[in-house]
């Protein structure tokens, strides 16, 4: 009888500390998510890296510095990596000219 109480004092136990554990996984999953929606997109409709206009149902993005960034390819995003702050010049003129760069 006792070791009956025992084991399942001890499933109890189990039970409540697995609750908790999946509370926290739960917890740091919703973090985690909200850090990833408090980056900025910068909106850029031309890729920085090939010029090429945006097109929505196969661009490529990626974070830096708490923005996000547009390009055409995912090979764009490897050649913004080696000098990130030549193409963020590039799309702050895009963003500054009465029209797109891809139409110059």
């Amino acid at each position: 009888m006792l070791k009956s109480i025992l084991s399942l004092m001890l499933c109890v136990v189990l039970f409540v500390a697995s609750g908790i554990i999946l509370s926290q996984a739960e917890n740091d999953a919703k973090a985690s998510v909200s850090l990833a929606a408090a980056a900025w997109n910068v909106g850029n409709k031309v890729c920085p890296v090939m010029g090429n206009p945006i097109v929505e149902d196969t661009k490529a993005t990626y974070e830096y510095q708490g923005k996000v960034y547009n390009f055409c390819c995912e090979a764009c995003i490897e050649e913004f990596k080696a000098n990130p702050e030549k193409y963020i010049k590039i799309i702050e003129q895009e963003k500054n000219s009465p029209q797109p760069l891809a139409d110059k």
